[in-house]
């Protein structure tokens, strides 16, 4: 079930972000902020919370779009952040990474919104 797939994504990446925090606490050096913050809240919370969506409205999740839609959101959650994280550490030239990344999550997002209002009224 995708629900619970992007619970356990979720979990990982949000592991992930929290090790980014801390490491960049220990090294003082927070440059990468933005990139750990979108890595925290696109790819962790968001993707648990779109997976306990899917769960608590289990007929919702179990359509084609949904799967599309956590595919996509998992796709997205991760080149957003990298892209970020290119643009501060390569410069603009990777802004496409970023952009891509951003887009992805938009679409994924507006999917959701779909499935929740055609779930809503079933």
């Amino acid at each position: 079930m995708i629900g619970s797939l992007m619970m356990g994504v979720g979990s990982v990446i949000l592991l992930l972000g929290m090790l980014a925090g801390i490491f960049m606490g220990i090294r003082e050096d927070f440059a990468l902020a933005p990139a750990h913050a979108h890595l925290n809240l696109v790819g962790g919370v968001l993707l648990f919370l779109f997976g306990l969506y899917y769960r608590v409205v289990p007929a919702a999740g179990t359509t084609t779009l949904a799967k599309v839609q956590g595919w996509l959101h998992i796709l997205g959650a991760i080149l957003f952040p990298v892209g970020v994280a290119l643009v501060i550490l390569r410069g603009p030239s990777f802004i496409a990474t970023t952009i891509v990344g951003s887009l992805v999550v938009t679409a994924a997002m507006a999917l959701f919104a779909v499935i929740v209002f055609r779930s809503a009224q079933a």
